[in-house]
């Protein structure tokens, strides 16, 4: 788990855009709350991200990133670099975006009520920018049952680096 230490902030800098009630987990890895404006969101990110994680938008099924990634790694949230899903808990559920069985930790992601579209479904948002990730099902496989079924684009993948 070094990837937990190693959070790359030098897009997170600017004491504007964090808010000062960051606090530690259980684990005592700090938790940041980072916050923009939709200007300086729209700067940082490309327009299918924007619209993804700012406008809870959906890519169409099987257009984006990291669906076929199959090395070793890290999901990162493609706003705020916040440690999201380990690349050995994402599985193939063949429903068209990247599927994982298990966050990073609880403190990674939030869970909202979604009933948009005449549904009812849980919604996952980044617990550190609160952006739109995606959503999470009760029909993913063992050990959780769990499917957090994410949009490739609002997510950043940090491949393993080899160590020897």
């Amino acid at each position: 788990m070094a990837f937990l230490h190693r959070r790359p902030l030098a897009r997170l800098t600017h004491c504007n855009h964090i808010q000062n009630n960051a606090k530690a987990n259980q684990d005592g890895v700090i938790l940041m709350k980072v916050q923009r404006s939709n200007a300086e969101w729209r700067n940082l990110l490309t327009p299918e991200q924007y619209h993804i994680l700012r406008e809870h938008g959906t890519e169409r099924p099987g257009t984006g990133p990291h669906l076929y990634e199959e090395r070793p790694g890290l999901y990162r949230c493609a706003a705020c670099e916040n440690p999201l899903f380990l690349a050995d808990t994402k599985f193939d559920a063949g429903c068209g975006w990247p599927s994982f069985f298990q966050t990073i930790g609880p403190d990674a992601v939030r869970e909202l009520e979604d009933r948009s579209f005449g549904m009812r479904r849980t919604e996952i948002r980044c617990a550190s920018c609160d952006g739109h990730l995606g959503h999470v099902f009760p029909d993913g496989p063992r050990p959780t049952g769990l499917r957090y079924c994410m949009n490739g684009h609002a997510l950043r993948f940090e491949p393993l680096e080899d160590e020897g």
